[in-house]
């Protein structure tokens, strides 16, 4: 089936779903998901398996999007004044939720039932632990205007998400090399802290050189945002790909040149709101109903086990994880008290990160059921993490 004929059907069938959930009251990103699992090769097959496979440089177009515009909530002249709280309260949610997955999932490895042996279960553990710790900022985002929140709170959540996501992105970086190790060599070596060091480093470099030189480029163009925004979308692609090129980690530097990019240039919000308004809806749609293909159904009943204790300590990290850190920075009761059941919601970085590890060595076992995991987790994240999050902005929405 051609390429052309196949998006063309992804974005007449998305727009259905897009005016269905609508409809019902849930996020678009649910619909896309749930279309996705139904046209895709393991129900209605109307997508071969084909396409999906050959389907990666959407995904990573998609993923790289994603990235900056996660980067670009951290703008220092809006988190300023409470940027010690949103560093402390991040960094403890996720050092707190990687470290409930991972062992949670280490200890109970035998009764969880993987299809696979007993040397994949610190593998298994760090990896879903690092996936954890990944916030949907895009639900976050959604749930903010749909709510219509100009808080002190909303801001605050806004500014945690962006540097959660930053964390989960570093971390992941460390723990991919860190399996790596354990497959390889099964030990971990002064070369390997190095060369983690080193990829994030480097990572962070290309990313902000990158920002610097986009915004060089926006001011040559100053008089046509059009074309301001095709330059910063030919930099973004540019830098994902030679990211993953020099064996760097592509979703870092997408995410370094988000935050350089935003503080840096002055310009960047109108690139921004070009984004916001004519492409995020395109690459949302292509992104999760092209992830959801991966999904198989028949997989999900042999693992309800994995999937309600992802869920429950994931929830557990976050809330425990605010809680310490908001005690250790100082922050409002209000922060340490509801905060954390605002990041329930999970969906496009955790998904991006999982995909990442599917066509790399080593990886071949694990990544497939983990990328069905993650996915039908995901289902349940944006069900339910939309509406606990959104109970919460309404309590401080003028706040």
């Amino acid at each position: 089936m051609q390429i052309l004929l196949i998006v063309g059907l992804i974005f007449v069938f998305g727009s259905f779903a897009k005016v269905l959930t609508q409809k019902i009251n849930i996020l678009n990103v649910v619909g896309y998901l749930l279309l996705g699992i139904i046209i895709g090769p393991h129900a209605l097959n109307i997508i071969p398996k084909e396409f999906i496979e050959g389907g990666n440089f959407i995904i990573d177009m998609s993923l790289s999007l994603i990235s900056v515009l996660v980067g670009a909530n951290l703008r220092y002249n809006i988190i300023k004044n409470t940027l010690k709280q949103i560093f402390t309260i991040s960094l403890f949610e996720a050092i707190f939720t990687f470290l409930f997955i991972s062992i949670s999932f280490y200890l109970l490895f035998n009764y969880l039932h993987f299809n696979f042996g007993k040397e994949y279960r610190i593998i298994t553990a760090i990896l879903f632990g690092g996936l954890a710790t990944a916030t949907a900022p895009a639900t976050i985002l959604a749930v903010i205007h749909e709510t219509k929140t100009k808080s002190r709170f909303g801001t605050f959540l806004l500014g945690v998400v962006a540097l959660d996501n930053a964390f989960a992105l570093i971390l992941f970086s460390f723990i991919v090399i860190i399996a790596k190790s354990f497959i390889d060599l099964n030990s971990i070596s002064i070369d390997t802290i190095l060369n983690i060091f080193k990829t994030v480093i480097f990572s962070i470099a290309l990313g902000s050189f990158a920002a610097y030189i986009s915004d060089r480029m926006d001011r040559a163009f100053s008089s046509n945002t059009g074309v301001k925004t095709t330059s910063t979308l030919g930099v973004i692609f540019i830098v994902y790909g030679l990211s993953g090129y020099l064996d760097l980690e592509p979703l870092l530097s997408s995410l370094a040149m988000g935050v350089v990019a935003a503080n840096l240039s002055k310009n960047f919000y109108i690139v921004k709101k070009e984004f916001d308004n004519h492409l995020k809806d395109i690459i949302f749609l292509l992104f999760f109903t092209i992830s959801a293909m991966h999904l198989n159904i028949s997989f999900l009943a042999q693992a309800p086990a994995i999937i309600f204790c992802y869920i429950i300590f994931r929830i557990l990290g976050k809330v425990i994880g605010v809680w310490v850190g908001s005690k250790l920075s100082g922050a409002d009761k209000s922060i340490a008290n509801n905060l954390g059941i605002t990041l329930f919601p999970q969906a496009g970085i955790a998904i991006g990160l999982v995909l990442s590890l599917q066509d790399m060595t080593g990886f071949e076992i694990v990544a497939p059921i983990m990328l069905n995991i993650i996915i039908a987790t995901t289902l349940i994240h944006e069900l339910i993490g939309p509406f606990l999050t959104k109970l919460i902005l309404k309590k401080y929405r003028k706040k």
